[in-house]
């Protein structure tokens, strides 16, 4: 009996492959870490949540769907009380703060040994800045529909020496360029029309700046033409 995904934990699901060693942070019932099992994407799992209630449900689920055995769990706040044996770090269904403050308190995480998949809530833009600032390299980043939500999900790795992010590049990264998924066009309106009402509202430099950026920058040339 295989577990199904909502389209957004299906395309986190999507960036992790190849018989990986993954630590799902914030893992709510477990259905990722299972679904990494199943499809052979994940080789072993760790499941840590915060409250007691969705852990429990997380065991509840892997016993239920045969993965037991290949899957640990942890009470912890974060990655602080899991083991250090993973490859791949996720956090998804949290708000960029959080996250944030997950990476925060796990500085050793800036390693060549760990790639991040993250999916956000919220505050994608100062994600993607606070990445770039503590030297993260975003390869890849897709846009998926949820319902009638938009989301973004993205892999990093660390690379102290890869270029540093723009501004605009942190509402539109180059990752997402090179993808090109079917809803970067809408992803792009929303943010574009969101910055012109803030700065039709209140006079703030800052987004102004990342409005120019984003209506200028040729390479979104194919991506305004499409809007037309």
């Amino acid at each position: 009996m295989n577990i199904t995904l909502s389209p957004r934990l299906q395309c986190c699901a999507s960036h992790i492959s190849g018989n990986r060693r993954v630590a799902d942070i914030g893992c709510d019932h477990g259905y990722l870490g299972i679904h990494l099992l199943q499809s052979g994407s994940a080789c072993a799992v760790i499941a840590a949540d915060v409250n007691e209630g969705p852990l429990q449900s997380a065991m509840r689920n892997a016993e239920k769907y045969g993965v037991r055995d290949q899957m640990r769990f942890y009470l912890s706040d974060g990655a602080r009380n899991i083991p250090r044996d993973f490859d791949t770090l996720v956090c998804a269904g949290m708000g960029g703060d959080t996250i944030i403050h997950i990476l925060e308190d796990a500085p050793w995480l800036r390693s060549e040994q760990y790639t991040l998949v993250l999916q956000c809530q919220s505050k994608s833009p100062a994600l993607r800045q606070y990445l770039s600032d503590t030297g993260w390299h975003i390869f890849r980043e897709n846009i998926v529909r949820d319902g009638k939500f938009l989301y973004s999900v993205l892999s990093a790795r660390y690379d102290p020496q890869a270029p540093r992010l723009t501004p605009g590049q942190c509402c539109i990264t180059p990752a997402m360029l090179a993808t090109g998924d079917a809803y970067l066009a809408e992803y792009y309106s929303r943010i574009v029309e969101g910055l012109r009402l803030a700065v039709t509202h209140q006079d703030d430099p800052q987004k102004k700046q990342i409005l120019s950026e984003l209506e200028s920058n040729p390479n979104l040339d194919d991506i305004r033409r499409s809007l037309l």
